[in-house]
């Protein structure tokens, strides 16, 4: 159990600026959907599903190798030089390239008259992808403090600049403060949205600056072959990854087929998307957990030396993560009345997606953890074919219910794709690492669970206080049960709260 405590600790510093960072962060959601239509929300929605393909593409596996080859390599310094140099000048290009080319970029996506968000977001992604290898090397350094910090400033700053533009600008403008004309237009509320998100950005980069100087720059061709020929199947893994996620959000705007008696087709499509990406939001816990965990769970996972006892820690991680996952779970959907606020009421049309979204998102989890049998014995080209399976789905499954249901249809192709790429991950993986996980442990939760949830959907009481009084109960009757089948003491959560804190100083 040390390893798993040390493992929580880890994910619960994480989390701190993950989670609680995120979360705030999200709470621009309710300022987003009350200020925008739903349209105009589909515009973000569809540029923020574009950077996650891009992001991926711009990093392409680096944290990943660096990771790897660190752990190999006794001179860290030069892995590190190595693996920054080759992002400085792979960003640099993808700004070159995108300026040059950023008005015939703009009109193949339909943004004729707003070439200038294709710029913004080159120069976001660019930043973004520089400081995600000093984040890996904060990461690596277990300089957890410093990373919680730096992530917290980036999230303080793109809110602080949202409500500088959304909210204070205009009032201002409305008391006749003329001034703020020069800086502020009622008409590119949009685009404010996204300037704040490349201000956060910019100053977090700038405030790596002191550990760029520290570097001794050392290039090294031969180590920089070798970390490319490592990551590029996590870069293919990672973009198919991306499209998993973040297609659906893109084809529901080329593939939803507008009734025949609406007036502006491309505003009845957009506003589908908007409605879509709104509330896929609120599945964004569970996002945010599995990305606590992962964020924990690699260096932790790669600082084994022997596999014996990674293999005893990989059954017991998967057994918990079921149960925080599934506690998680519950939590939201059982309180579904009160999370559906975080967006405004023009949107609650489209609550019937965070279900299978939240389910996908769990296997997200499961899939994480399974996938370290291929990075853990240098076989990253088998994630290119499970991920490619992943993305055939998710196009194939959209390509068919997106036309006929719409936006429900693309929340459960993310489903399936996810489960698919489970299983095959889950059957590749016995020949490698012949883990003994709980399978009796695992799927009684998980079915006690989706049980709990199903029984709760039939409670439907005239007072939503009684309502979701009965409804917390199942969720306390989930914990009993963990409670009693792990054997959990009060003793075992005050031993994990001493670990965690002594992991955060």
């Amino acid at each position: 159990m040390s390893a798993i405590s040390k493992l929580a600790g880890q994910t619960g510093i994480y989390g701190v600026s993950s989670i609680v960072g995120r979360f705030l962060n999200y709470l621009l959601v309710p300022l987003y959907t009350a200020k925008l239509d739903p349209s105009a929300y589909g515009v973000v929605t569809e540029f923020y599903a574009y950077v996650a393909v891009l992001q991926v593409m711009l990093t392409y596996g680096m944290e990943t190798g660096y990771f790897r080859f660190s752990q190999k390599n006794p001179d860290s310094n030069t892995v590190f030089s190595t693996v920054l140099t080759s992002l400085l000048s792979t960003s640099s290009l993808f700004i070159l390239i995108i300026f040059i080319f950023s008005k015939s970029i703009s009109n193949s996506i339909g943004y004729e008259d707003n070439n200038d968000y294709v710029n913004l977001f080159a120069l976001i992604l660019s930043i973004d992808a520089v400081s995600a290898i000093f984040f890996a090397q904060l990461r690596r350094l277990n300089k957890a403090r410093k990373f919680m910090i730096f992530k917290l400033l980036n999230i303080g700053l793109n809110i602080f600049f949202n409500l500088f533009f959304i909210l204070l600008c205009p009032f201002l403008q409305s008391k006749g403060f003329s001034f703020i004309s020069f800086i502020y237009h009622s008409d590119y509320v949009v685009g404010y949205i996204f300037v704040s998100n490349l201000i956060a950005s910019a100053v977090v980069l700038l405030l790596f600056l002191p550990d760029f100087f520290k570097i001794k720059f050392q290039f090294d061709f031969k180590l920089w072959k070798q970390i490319l020929i490592y990551s590029f199947p996590l870069l293919i893994t990672g973009l198919t990854g991306a499209v998993n996620d973040m297609a659906d959000k893109i084809l529901i705007k080329y593939w939803t087929v507008a009734p025949s008696d609406v007036a502006d087709a491309n505003d009845y499509i957009m506003y589908n998307v908007g409605i879509y990406g709104a509330n896929a939001k609120l599945s964004v816990f569970m996002m945010l957990f599995v990305q606590a965990f992962r964020y924990a769970a690699e260096p932790f996972f790669f600082s084994f030396k022997k596999a014996e006892e990674l293999l005893k820690v990989f059954a017991d991680v998967m057994k918990y993560y079921i149960v925080f996952a599934f506690l998680m779970f519950l939590f939201i959907m059982l309180n579904i009345d009160i999370f559906k606020h975080f967006i405004s009421r023009n949107y609650f049309e489209g609550l019937n997606v965070v279900f299978p979204l939240f389910l996908g998102r769990i296997l997200v989890g499961v899939f994480f953890v399974l996938s370290f049998w291929y990075k853990l014995n240098d076989l990253t080209r088998y994630g290119i074919f499970i991920f490619l399976a992943g993305a055939v789905i998710t196009i194939g499954l959209n390509y068919i219910l997106i036309p006929k249901v719409g936006y429900i249809g693309a929340a459960w192709t993310n489903f399936f794709a996810y489960l698919l790429m489970v299983l095959i991950s889950f059957v590749w993986s016995r020949k490698y690492m012949k883990v003994k996980y709980q399978y009796g442990r695992i799927f009684l939760y998980i079915i006690f669970a989706l049980t709990l949830y199903f029984v709760s959907t039939q409670i439907n009481l005239d007072s939503v206080l009684v309502s979701l009084f009965i409804k917390n109960i199942f969720l306390v009757l989930f914990i009993i049960l963990v409670v009693k089948l792990e054997k959990i003491r009060l003793s075992d959560l005050k031993k994990l709260l001493i670990r965690k804190k002594s992991n955060e100083s």
